[in-house]
């Protein structure tokens, strides 16, 4: 690769890394080229960006990003890829299914919404992280649940009133 080939490589990921709110480093070396083909066709289906980096330009395209990951420069050693995700969970999920058949992809680090997570063991707590939407989701359900107490209240005490009355006005003088 030459000078120029690198500094836009390095461009371009600065750019990525600038924008992107979810990413995570993995190890997917030593994976045959039928397994790399299935894992590149999965992350193709769920939106996951799958890239293969040199780690002297990931750690100079992180440092030009204006973002801090310097917890992350560490990590970059051996066999890295980057996975863009814009679903922070989606590809902690997608690794836990792909390795039911296949020894990697290794969870190195990930960056979602400015936290770090270092480490394969970090894989549980990013499948329980909720989406945006989900989020959205949960909030509006408990909104909508007082809300559905009150009418359902006021609809059962119409009921109950109306039978008050009707007994009332039965009822002989």
């Amino acid at each position: 690769m030459k000078k120029e080939e690198k500094n836009q490589s390095v461009n371009v990921l600065a750019e990525k890394l600038s924008v992107s709110n979810n990413f995570y480093l993995t190890d997917i070396s030593n994976l045959n080229v039928a397994t790399s083909n299935r894992l590149r066709r999965i992350c193709f289906k769920r939106n996951i960006q799958l890239k293969m980096v040199k780690n002297t330009l990931l750690k100079k395209a992180m440092e030009k990003s204006g973002k801090d990951f310097s917890p992350l420069y560490d990590i970059l050693q051996g066999s890295t890829s980057i996975m863009f995700s814009d679903v922070a969970n989606d590809p902690a999920k997608m690794i836990r299914e792909f390795r039911k058949t296949a020894p990697k992809p290794i969870l190195k680090a990930a960056y979602v919404e400015e936290m770090v997570y270092v480490g394969d063991d970090q894989l549980d707590a990013l499948i329980n992280i909720k989406s945006k939407n989900e989020m959205i989701g949960v909030v509006i359900g408990m909104l909508r649940s007082p809300l559905q107490n009150v009418m359902s209240a006021l609809q059962s005490g119409n009921n109950l009133l109306s039978g008050i009355v009707k007994t009332l006005s039965e009822k002989p003088e």
